[in-house]
């Protein structure tokens, strides 16, 4: 499984990157803006799951389901 996070370091970056950790999910992670905007993304953050991109609460929700 691929997993990034796209952060800009915003507060819901930083949640979403602290339960990733407490879930010990193994991620990339990317913090380059002009990244961001030229893959097209209008908000922050981004998590992708293999091919799949998520805004923050389908990520928030996701990450919640993963077995620790």
């Amino acid at each position: 499984m691929s997993v990034t996070l796209y952060t800009t370091g915003c507060p819901k970056c930083k949640i979403l990157e602290k339960k990733l950790n407490d879930k010990k999910v193994s991620y990339n992670k990317i913090t380059d803006v002009d990244e961001m905007i030229n893959a097209g993304f209008l908000y922050s953050p981004v998590l992708k799951v293999n091919d799949k991109f998520m805004p923050f609460t389908e990520a928030i929700g996701w990450v919640n389901g993963v077995e620790k």
